[in-house]
Order: structure tokens, then C-alpha cells, then sequence
């Protein structure tokens, strides 16, 4: 299923959410005799001895949302219905249903709760919580480590809540909450076909016994054609092939596959590309819902130039944040997992140069250049390597007197480009002389630094507002000659992040490999959290309470 298809499902599912009825006035009029303990349930949450574990402190919320309006309570009936459907619509941002209790409020409400104090407050304080979720995410990330997440201050669930409930729009508010990502759109489209892939199991295909390459037998020809149409690898009205010969046709659609889930796609059927297509949907639906939860955790970096880095799908995409144009993508390499993984986190490209030096890292001097150093003396030479300062013994490198460079040139290890984006880690993007690691479908190979497979298109979309910087000129500055500096006129946002599922430029699902161990510790975090959450509503007289009321 292409993008537009995906889009589509998600986009229905959204605006159904527009017609749920919204409250008015006299369908939220106060019950008097419910004040007094919707105030003390209030009270209690704000002063509850529990310390937040994710990525917000909720303890005030209630209060802030009850206190002006007199802790009346907010949902009679209709409007509780309202909220609930939201929140059990929760799998469509790939968030969970039973976190928010829905289903066991859907019973109270049925059973005539609404209006009384315990259910108003727990419902009020569900809902904060889906928007919070939505906002920022459920666990703490590597690009929010501080209490609170200051994103929460842009979009304030209590706020939010509050004024999309008066106006009946808790659409608007849940719209709000979503990150204003192309690729969270995206990852989200994918994950409603993905459900739906789920809900029809298909049998495992038969391995062969050896490699087929078009037009040999395989007795499974017609369910892997098959397959490859359901998956969205092959168009709805191919030709089926011939019984038990794979064709040509299907060799482009077994391509397209292998190019998607990180597997060499030479159209060759053999076990590693059968086992791919034998991955259960459920599991890839686990792999997108990982996606949507790192997507909430990116900061917002507002409209205009974006570049992202998607580290284990070793791709790039250059976009206008706030624009339909179709981005510029590329192939990176990145980090090695064994010893140099690239570290997550936003930077802001500020320069480029053409022709760079490279500063060799003190890490990579101690543990490379230095015993090379020593097995052979001219290997500075060979490799258009100086000291600085000039003829600096072996002596005070080691003492950390003297440092190691690389002269621009054909041998320089970061090409003919450079994009800075200065941060502690001296992480930045850059070419390479070695072309041909981006025709390897595992490309973790750096010491953390990101090598870019088109910088010439990349310096063009960097450099797109200053007039003077057309194809023509940047052609001219990556040719061979001095260093030269060019400052941006504007700082452009990096995203370096991690999705083991994402959606390519052309709207295919991609799916590849775990290779920084990421995924199974989100997990665990997840869980891990899901257990406090139902281990707190497990406590006596603890049922529906807010759930810092519940911990306590």
C-alpha cells in the first residue's frame, strides 16, 4: 500500500474523531454536591509523594484544571463518551488504550458513573495523560533529560484539555498534540495498514533449498507472488506468474522488498530474504509503534529547512519542514555499532567547507594513528598527514603537545565537503573518497561521523537561499583547491534519530535492522512502565484514580 493509501486510512480514522459530539455550557453545569471531593481528589494528586519517571511531572494538573472552574466536575455523559472514544482510539498513534483505563471507564460510564467525583477526575486525568503521551512521549529520551519537558510549556495538556472541552474541539486538542512531523504522518499511515495486515495471518513460505534466480522453479511461486502484491511490492493487477517458476516480473517486485527491508537487493529468492518475507505484521506493527514514540520525543524545531538522519536505516532526508515538496533522500553511513555508535541528538549546521582539513580525534590518534606511527615512520607522509605545530615528535602527540591533520586532497578522509554543526560530541556530515560503502546494505562503519552520498545535493539545499550558491558554483568550490568557509545565513536544524520502521520519500514502508540494540531496551522501558501503571491501579480503593493519586 503506497503513502497516499496509508494516509488515507489514518486521515478517516482522524476525522471521525470530528464527529463526536461536543459539550456545551449546560451539559458541563456544575454538581454541587460532587465540589468538595473532586477538589480533594485534586489536592491529593498534587501533593502525591511520587516521583515522575517520565517525561513530565503531573502532580499539579488537576488542580490547575478544576481550580477555575470552581471543581465543577467537566464531563456529563455525552461529552465523557466523547473523550473515551478518543482514548480508545489510542492504537492509531501507537499508544495504548489500557494505559488511559479506557475500557474499565467505558464500563462505569455504562454503569451510570458519570457525574460522580472519582470518575470525572480519573477521566480528566486520562486525558491529560493521552496528550501528554502524544506531546512528548511516554519515557524520558536522550534529547529531553531535564524535568519538566519544555515542549509541555508550548502545548499545555491542562490548557489544551480544558479549552478544546468548553468548545466541544477535542479533536483540535488531540490534533494539536500530534508531532507536526512529514514523518510521523507518515509512520502513522503505515501502521494502520500494518494492523490491518495483522488481522490476516498468512502462512510462512517454504525456504528453498538453494538460491532461484528468475525464471527457475519454486513450487511457492504463486503464494510468493501473492505475498509480494499484499505487501505492496508488486501492483494489484500483475500478470501471476506461470506455476512454480519465479518470472522476471516477480524478481522486481522481490527487489523491491529486499531495497525496503535492508536486505541486498539483487532479486535473488534465498533464505534471508525468505525469512524477511515470513516476518509476521504483528511484528512490524511493534517496530512502527517504537517509530511513532521516538518521533514524539523530537523536539520542535519549527517550519522552514530540516535535515534528518534515520541512523539504522542509514538514510537522509533534506525538507522544508513546513512545505509538500517531496524531500531530497540519500544513503549515509554512520557510527559503527561494535565501537563508534553516532550519538542521537539535534545539532544546528552553521558552515560549511569545501576542501577541509581533518582534525584527527585524540581517539582515533591514540588507538590508531599512533601504533601505525610506530610501525611505520613515514605512514604521515603516505597518508598527507601533518603535526601541528610542524615536525612534532611522536613524544608530544603522546603528551597531548601536538595533534595530527589531514591535508585536503584525494586522500583526505572527509572528501571535498564538510557540514558543520558544532556540538561536544564533534559529530558533523561530510563526503567521502570511499564510494563504495554506500553499495553495502549494512553501512555502520564511521567513528560516529555521518558520510553523505550526494554532498553536492546536499550542499545545494543547504546553501539554497544565498543566491550566489547555485549548482554551477558549488560544482566549482568541490573541485581541488583551498580550504574555504562558507557561513549559512541561516542555521539549519539536524535531527540525528532512530526508527527501525519508517516511510521512504516514494511513501514505501521501510523496515530494517536493530543494529544499536535500541528497540528491545524501549521495549523493556515500556513495559516496564506499564507494569508501575497497573501495579498502581491495583492498589485498594486505588481504581480509576489519578495515577499519581493511585501510586501514592
Amino acid at each position: 500500500m503506497k503513502l497516499t493509501q496509508q494516509l488515507g486510512v489514518a486521515l478517516a480514522l482522524c476525522a471521525a474523531v470530528a464527529l463526536v459530539p461536543g459539550p456545551t455550557l449546560a451539559q458541563t453545569a456544575p454538581a454541587p454536591s460532587s465540589r468538595a471531593d473532586i477538589r480533594a481528589l485534586a489536592i491529593q494528586a498534587s501533593h502525591a509523594r511520587v516521583a515522575p519517571s517520565g517525561p513530565y511531572d503531573e502532580r499539579g494538573w488537576l488542580e490547575r484544571f478544576y481550580a477555575p472552574r470552581k471543581y465543577a466536575p467537566a464531563w456529563n455523559a455525552s461529552t465523557a463518551a466523547a473523550a473515551l472514544w478518543v482514548l480508545r482510539q489510542a492504537t492509531v498513534q501507537g499508544l495504548d488504550p489500557a494505559d488511559y483505563d479506557a475500557d474499565a471507564l467505558q464500563r462505569q460510564l455504562r454503569a451510570g458513573a458519570a457525574g460522580t467525583a472519582r470518575f470525572d477526575v480519573a477521566l480528566t486525568s486520562a486525558m491529560l495523560h493521552y496528550l501528554a503521551d502524544l506531546r512528548v512521549g511516554r519515557v524520558r529520551s536522550e534529547y529531553h533529560t531535564k524535568l519538566p519537558d519544555a515542549r509541555l510549556k508550548q502545548y499545555d495538556p491542562v490548557e489544551r484539555l480544558r479549552t478544546g472541552l468548553a468548545a466541544g474541539k477535542l479533536r483540535a486538542a488531540v490534533q494539536a498534540a500530534e508531532p507536526p512531523l512529514r514523518h510521523y504522518g507518515q509512520a502513522k499511515a503505515a501502521l494502520a495498514h500494518y494492523r490491518e495486515l495483522a488481522g490476516q495471518p498468512y502462512p510462512a513460505l517454504p525456504a528453498p533449498s538453494a538460491k532461484v534466480v528468475p525464471g527457475g522453479a519454486y513450487p511457492a511461486a504463486k503464494e510468493l507472488f501473492e505475498r509480494l502484491v499484499l505487501l505492496g511490492d508488486l501492483p494489484a493487477d500483475a500478470a501471476a506468474p506461470a506455476d512454480g517458476v519465479y518470472d522476471e516480473r516477480m524478481e522486481e517486485g522481490l527487489r523491491h522488498f529486499q531495497a525496503r527491508h535492508g536486505i541486498d537487493d539483487d532479486g535473488v529468492l534465498g533464505r534471508g530474504t525468505v525469512d524477511a518475507l515470513n516476518v509476521p505484521p504483528a511484528r512490524r506493527v511493534k517496530q512502527l509503534e517504537l517509530t511513532l514514540e521516538r518521533l514524539r520525543w523530537l523536539p520542535d524545531v519549527g517550519p522552514g529547512p530540516l535535515i534528518m538522519v534515520d541512523l539504522p536505516a542509514y538514510r537522509l532526508w533534506a525538507l522544508e519542514n513546513s512545505g509538500d515538496e517531496a524531500p531530497l533522500e540519500m544513503r549515509v553511513v554512520v557510527g559503527s555499532a561494535v565501537k563508534t555508535e553516532t550519538p542521537l541528538f539535534v545539532g544546528q549546521m552553521r558552515y560549511l567547507e569545501f576542501n577541509p582539513y581533518w582534525n584527527v580525534p585524540r581517539s582515533i590518534l591514540e588507538k590508531e594513528i599512533l601504533p601505525k606511527i610506530a610501525r611505520k615512520p613515514g605512514y604521515l607522509a603516505q597518508n598527507e598527514m601533518e603535526t601541528v605545530p610542524p615536525n612534532a615528535s611522536t613524544a608530544d602527540l603522546k603528551a597531548g603537545r601536538a595533534r595530527v591533520r589531514q591535508r585536503p586532497g584525494a586522500k583526505n578522509a572527509l572528501g571535498a565537503i564538510k557540514f558543520a554543526m558544532p556540538n561536544p560530541m564533534d559529530i558533523y556530515l561530510h563526503s567521502t573518497p570511499a564510494r563504495g560503502a554506500f553499495e553495502r546494505t549494512r553501512r555502520d562503519l564511521s567513528h560516529g561521523c555521518i558520510r553523505v552520498e550526494h554532498p553536492a545535493a546536499l550542499a545545494q539545499f543547504v546553501l539554497g537561499r544565498q543566491r550566489q550558491w547555485n549548482a554551477d558554483a558549488i560544482q566549482d568550490a568541490l573541485q581541488p583547491g583551498p580550504t574555504r568557509h562558507v557561513d549559512l545565513a541561516r542555521a539549519i536544524p539536524v535531527v540525528i534519530f532512530y526508527a527501525t520502521a519508517i516511510v521512504d520519500s516514494d511513501g514505501s514502508p521501510r523496515f530494517v535492522a536493530d543494529i544499536y540494540g535500541r528497540d528491545a531496551s524501549l521495549q523493556q522501558e515500556l513495559a516496564a512502565r506499564r507494569g508501575r501503571l497497573a501495579a498502581a491501579a491495583d492498589k485498594p480503593q486505588a481504581a480509576r484514580l489519578p495515577l499519581a493519586v493511585a501510586a501514592r
